[in-house]
């Protein structure tokens, strides 16, 4: 694209040549890209667990940090600082996630003597904290919602929106609908906002029903020029955690769209602002059909979704944050910055959509991405274990078109063309959510997922193309002869086509007539085992013995277990206690989710297996509820393992990259 520079002179010199990147998996690897098109080292750092992993592989040089654990490698600031030292890097770029908006390891980067790509630690400071920034906001005359005093919200305000001040990734956030379910809110969030960030201040704010997200990215230099890379809409949000990304904002009103960018360069004007930088805003309808937009918060870092704005904008923001942090000019003046086409990105996570949204952890047997369709940003291809230590998202699709349609169409196909085996994801949910009604139609905000979820999360039966292709798989057409032709042929008689049956984990069999004609879905067999995929849903199926158990066991009805491997972060009851179905029992934390334990009947708690801070494996039984009636005998805990949890339900803490 055509384009004017702020200052034409050469480029300076980089005042570093190497690149520490503070972070693991797909956003590391897009950084070491950067650096290695910009022609700067770079330098990996890893965890015991990332030691094969792609990013440290890609990169020029490798630091162990230390342990699995994210608190003794990622999230240690001293074994960070040390390894950028000892590793000769001249400069610190944190992705996103993990300490990418700590202001303190910014700080510790500088007194280094190193370079911090992203805002100064003061800037940080201020505008990581949502009381603060929304006082910025109203100087800067950027438009906030109305606030009221925790002790103080008046009859008429509700409902109203409860979320801690220091937070992010919809951590210690509650809609409140009636004065009477204030203070449990408020306790609640006060305990979550304590127990994330050390910090239990919280702010009461007016909460608009149907409201979308729509975010500006913004670029700020150390020359005072400060620009807006147009806006994003990310309303397609599950439990406020972001799932499908596009840009620009589909039906924004074009005034409002001029005020929200406006309000955004005026804030980072404010603050004196550098670096890239996401101001978000929540817009809604009003009766008379006009839109208002209202300050949300300000992400001081990357975003996940930054690869939707580069795609219609023609830039590299990466680049973009090296150049900033070299002390450069930017790159354009805003009249120069132009938008092409839409974009559509979908964050695939390693979770079971159709089982709460239960994250899982592995080892994935092969990972296929769409090789000519769209953009693939991941960092588990082929082979590969994903550890419950860390956020579940494995990749990001993009697509792009001409037009919306073209890009959903184009981000469906990539989906088509993608499947991961081993393990569950939500490939398949996303590529529903995508093709619906209602997506297509714009009707999606920020609440509509949480409350029309119920048809999407009815586990689809399995498409006749990928019983195809198991069947196929298991039949195996390596017997390229005539008698490998599988048309059933015979000397006598007329042809008989062969019938495979396969059977599902808990089950279910299906009787599958295989033709000559090539299967439609793709497939990976491992073992017995056949994992067929057809547009992004994949099922484990195997051949069906009458003489062999399934693999799905039943779990003890009385069980409440552990989902997969994690910490036990509460536990509400004692042994001897009366709970009724459904009653919060406490809870395990497991890759950034905390997973709460319900009673799955009514009964009394009859063994309580672990304590508040205990590991446990997954199937690991936490309590056991024996039932108030005669519904289950059994008296004491089963001690089955690796069984499917009950009475599980998941709440967001927040992923890795916190929005």
């Amino acid at each position: 694209m055509s384009s004017r520079a702020l200052d034409s002179r050469p480029l300076d010199p980089w005042p570093f040549d190497t690149v520490l990147v503070a972070n693991r998996g797909e956003i590391a690897r897009r950084v070491i890209r950067a650096c290695r098109e910009a022609g700067l080292r770079s330098v990996a750092v890893h965890s015991d667990a990332d030691v094969d992993a792609l990013h440290v592989r890609e990169a020029d040089a490798a630091v162990r940090l230390g342990p699995t654990a994210a608190s003794e490698s990622y999230l240690s600031i001293d074994r960070l600082v040390a390894a950028a030292v000892s590793s000769g890097a001249g400069a610190v770029h944190p992705g996103y996630g993990f300490l990418s908006e700590n202001a303190a390891f910014a700080r510790a980067v500088t007194e280094a003597g190193l370079v911090f790509i992203g805002p100064r630690a003061d800037v940080m400071e201020l505008m990581g904290r949502k009381d603060r920034a929304r006082e910025v906001a109203e100087r800067a005359g950027v438009p906030v919602t109305p606030r009221y005093e925790p002790d103080a919200v008046p009859d008429d305000a509700y409902p109203v929106l409860v979320k801690a001040a220091a937070g992010g990734g919809g951590k210690g956030m509650h809609v409140v609908r009636a004065a009477g379910d204030l203070a449990d809110a408020l306790a609640l969030a006060r305990r979550e906002a304590a127990a994330s960030f050390g910090d239990d201040t919280l702010l009461v704010e007016q909460y608009v029903e149907g409201g979308r997200h729509v975010e500006v990215q913004v670029f700020g230099d150390e020359h005072g020029n400060v620009v807006h890379l147009l806006e994003r809409d990310c309303s397609a949000q599950r439990r406020h955690q972001k799932v499908v990304e596009e840009a620009p904002a589909p039906g924004l009103d074009p005034t409002l769209r001029a005020l929200l960018h406006d309000s955004s360069v005026a804030l980072c004007r404010e603050v004196e602002y550098t670096g890239a930088g996401t101001v978000e805003f929540l817009v809604a309808a009003q009766g008379d059909g006009t839109q208002v937009g209202y300050f949300l918060e300000m992400n001081t870092r990357l975003q996940v979704e930054h690869p939707v704005t580069e795609q219609v904008t023609g830039l590299d923001l990466v680049q973009w944050q090296l150049d900033v942090a070299a002390g450069r000019v930017l790159p354009l003046a805003q009249g120069d910055v132009t938008a092409t086409g839409h974009a559509v990105e979908v964050r695939v996570y390693a979770e079971d959509p159709y089982a709460g949204f239960l994250p899982q952890a592995g080892r994935v047997l092969d990972a296929r991405w769409s090789p000519g369709r769209g953009q693939v940003h991941t960092a588990v291809e082929g082979e590969a274990v994903v550890t419950s230590s860390y956020d579940p998202m494995i990749a990001k699709l993009v697509g792009s078109g001409p037009d919306r349609d073209a890009a959903i169409d184009d981000v469906l196909a990539a989906i088509d063309d993608s499947a991961v085996v081993g393990i569950e994801t939500n490939l398949g949910w996303l590529r529903r959510l995508v093709d619906s009604q209602a997506f297509r139609t714009g009707q999606v905000h920020t609440g509509w997922l949480d409350a029309h979820e119920g048809p999407l999360l009815e586990r689809p039966d399995v498409a006749e193309q990928a019983l195809r292709a198991a069947a196929h798989a298991v039949l195996d057409q390596r017997d390229a002869s005539p008698f490998g032709r599988l048309d059933g042929w015979r000397s006598a008689g007329p042809p008989r086509v062969p019938v495979v049956v396969l059977a599902e984990p808990d089950g279910t069999t299906h009787d599958v007539v295989v033709g000559p004609a090539a299967a439609t879905g793709a497939s990976h067999r491992h073992g017995r085992r056949v994992w067929a995929t057809w547009q992004g849903q994949t099922t484990e199926l195997e051949p069906a013995d009458a003489m062999r158990r399934t693999s799905a066991v039943a779990a003890g009805e009385a069980d409440v277990a552990a989902p997969m491997p994690g910490t036990v972060v509460a536990l509400e009851v004692v042994a001897g206690e009366v709970v009724v179905a459904g009653q919060r029992l406490g809870a395990v934390e497991a890759m950034k989710m905390e997973l709460a334990l319900l009673a799955p009947h009514d009964g009394t708690v009859s063994h309580v297996g672990a304590a508040v801070g205990d590991q446990v494996a997954m199937g690991h039984v936490v309590v056991h509820v024996s039932p108030a009636s005669g519904a289950d005998s059994r008296d004491t805990p089963s001690q089955n393992r690796g069984s499917t949890p009950l009475g599980i339900r998941n709440a967001p803490l927040g992923g890795e990259d916190g929005s």
